[in-house]
């Protein structure tokens, strides 16, 4: 009588076990970024939206986790320097995936009261000695590409899969209803390719998107400036990631994608 109640118990524990086990190993989407990717709280705040927040509409959810780490006012310095990215790096294993964005922050000054969060232009090695007024500390500040190949390099390192995605534009129209493609696009579309990690120019699809619907009609994205999106224009910009994710050649990514 004992052994015939033992034996379901034990397929019981080992049933539990293994689903468990699944559960653990399902992979896990990490997001990074500035206010663009997720405005403050991800809660809709003044009516503004990153885009981050709504890429649970676009990937099965059941199959890979989603986790925006993304926080506004962000460099590609700063997320690091604030131990942002050590957090990430505790917790990142084999088969996950890192997206990235960042430049809309990282023109700034690189040692003012404000904010000091400002990185040299460029993928160079260049570097500059600064004292963090904000920090308090003495700080080698370095390129734009520099912190965007740590990101890459040190995902890889932990086996997960790194994906670039170059800025959202900002509603900027120029005299010919034209809007000019975003310099720290083109920095990090070389760093994709020096480091070996997935791209998506994003800024140029949605640059392409804007200037197809006109002027006017991609004002109502803008509620308060000329970067942060309402929920619309934030939707728009996830729906373009994610065909951005199904058009990557070999990225296995796109299998965690809704169907259409």
């Amino acid at each position: 009588m004992k052994i015939k109640i033992i034996i379901p118990l034990i397929l019981l524990v080992v049933f539990i076990g293994v689903s468990f086990q699944k559960l653990q190993e399902k992979p896990a989407l990490y997001i990074i970024g500035d206010s663009t990717v997720q405005n403050g709280s991800g809660k809709g705040a003044d009516s503004l939206w990153g885009w981050g927040s709504f890429m649970n509409l676009y990937f099965n959810t059941d199959k890979i986790e989603i986790q925006n780490h993304a926080k506004g006012g962000r460099s590609s310095r700063t997320f690091i320097t604030e131990g942002r990215w050590d957090s990430i790096m505790k917790t990142i294993k084999k088969g996950d995936y890192v997206v990235m964005q960042f430049g809309h922050n990282d023109g700034g000054e690189l040692a003012d009261t404000l904010r000091a969060r400002g990185t040299i232009k460029g993928i160079g090695n260049e570097s500059k000695d600064i004292y963090n007024p904000i920090r308090k500390v003495n700080e080698t500040v370095y390129t734009y590409g520099y912190y965007m190949r740590k990101y890459a390099n040190e995902a890889k390192s932990k086996g997960a899969i790194p994906i670039i995605v170059s800025p959202v534009p900002r509603f900027k129209f120029d005299k010919t209803s034209k809007i000019e493609k975003d310099q720290y696009g083109i920095w990090a579309q070389e760093v994709a390719k020096q480091t070996g990690a997935y791209f998506i120019d994003l800024n140029e699809m949605v640059i392409e998107k804007y200037e197809k619907m006109g002027q006017d009609k991609v004002k109502a994205f803008f509620p308060k400036d000329h970067t942060h999106t309402n929920e619309a224009g934030a939707i728009l910009n996830a729906e373009l990631v994610a065909e951005g994710v199904r058009n990557l050649k070999k990225c296995e990514l796109k299998n965690y994608l809704k169907r259409k």
